[in-house]
């Protein structure tokens, strides 16, 4: 159903109330904006298929309830984008979630896999992909793209009962909560613009003070950037962030030397000039620290491909992703630092950990039968 009136969405709010379980998709733009423009909320409530106009209706605090409420399940595919513009768009965190992307990690799928490809493997349903590239702000929607709207969430409620049936069969309801628990985190959803830089393309190559005044450079952006409600590339590039954070300008003329920055006005360039000044001013130990990428000494970098087979193989037995078990960085961490390290605890050790400590520890080795590599 299409709901395009304040009474026509109370309504469908009042019976999808009584369902424990709600199926969620948005459709949303975000190209000339800094907010994402939400265009449309999809939900499936038990018999029912909603396909939600905010453009038309406006106020949506009976769907910002129900996604509030704590005592329904949302179930979503790859939540990360919808969680944002919801928060954004509707004022309210979304949760709790079951994010089936997410939970196909944990049931021999791979990490990243598609709705289609989900669809196709739990329903046998191939999904068209005609609309993809649908502007969806524009007005009146047709019932093409209404259909391949709502089966965005058509078949995640039967995806869900299986998948949490799986789950529980295979003991790994445990592992999964935490992580989903994790991505209604408000903090992960929005961050400070405090934290812009950690996002910056091409800061490799930054010193610590370069990376100070990365950090008051992007938060400056990213103000600007939210109060005037435009992409931050807009504002600055990316490329010109990191070359001023290079070329550290204290005047006008230093930063004018600077390629890129006639898109920059007057008002701004006062800004960005304080801002690096800012950066300049930090104290030594309040720098950033360099974040690279650190290449192993080649005898330990033996041991890591040694605990990355062992992990192929944990991640083969159990159908968990390997990715989402560990990454190459991960086992460094672990052999640094066992116990500041994520496959110190929880599901990670218990499916991962422990048997890689053992490795290191020379309690378990491997060898090959048939072709195949097993533990010994």
């Amino acid at each position: 159903m299409y709901l395009s009136t304040a009474s026509e969405l109370a309504d469908f709010c009042a019976r999808a109330a009584r369902s424990r379980v709600l199926a969620v998709d948005t459709e949303f733009l975000r190209e000339k904006t800094y907010y994402p423009k939400l265009c449309l909320v999809q939900v499936a409530a038990g018999d029912d298929i909603a396909a939600v106009d905010p453009i038309l209706i406006g106020d949506l605090s009976p769907l910002a309830e129900l996604f509030a409420d704590p005592s329904v399940t949302k179930v979503l595919h790859a939540c990360g984008q919808d969680l944002e513009v919801i928060l954004d768009g509707m004022g309210c965190v979304c949760a709790p979630v079951f994010d089936t992307q997410l939970a196909a990690a944990f049931l021999g799928m791979r990490q990243q896999v598609s709705y289609g490809s989900l669809v196709e493997a739990y329903c046998g349903v191939h999904l068209p992909k005609a609309e993809s590239l649908t502007d969806w702000s524009r007005r009146p929607l047709d019932p093409e793209q209404l259909a391949y709207a709502e089966d965005d969430v058509r078949y995640l409620p039967g995806i869900y009962e299986r998948m949490m049936s799986q789950l529980i069969e295979r003991d790994r309801l445990s592992w999964v909560t935490p992580e989903m628990e994790a991505l209604t985190d408000v903090s992960r959803i929005r961050r400070a613009p405090e934290e812009a830089y950690l996002r910056l393309r091409r800061s490799g190559s930054l010193t610590r003070r370069q990376l100070a005044v990365a950090r008051e450079v992007c938060a400056w952006r990213e103000r600007v950037a939210a109060q005037r409600d435009v992409p931050r590339k807009w504002v600055a590039s990316d490329e010109l962030v990191v070359e001023v954070c290079k070329r550290t300008p204290a005047t006008h003329e230093r930063l004018r030397r600077i390629r890129g920055t006639g898109q920059i006005s007057g008002r701004d360039e006062r800004a960005l000039l304080e801002a690096v000044a800012r950066g300049m001013a930090c104290p030594p130990d309040e720098c950033p620290k360099v974040s690279r990428h650190v290449r192993p000494a080649p005898e330990t970098e033996g041991v890591i491909d040694l605990m990355y087979a062992v992990l192929r193989l944990v991640s083969e037995k159990s159908g968990v992703a390997t990715q989402l078990i560990a990454t190459r960085d991960d086992l460094l961490e672990f052999v640094q630092d066992r116990r500041g390290s994520r496959l110190s605890g929880g599901w990670r050790w218990e499916l991962a950990g422990r048997t890689l400590s053992e490795l290191l520890s020379g309690e378990v080795g491997l060898t090959v039968r048939d072709g195949r590599i097993e533990l010994l």
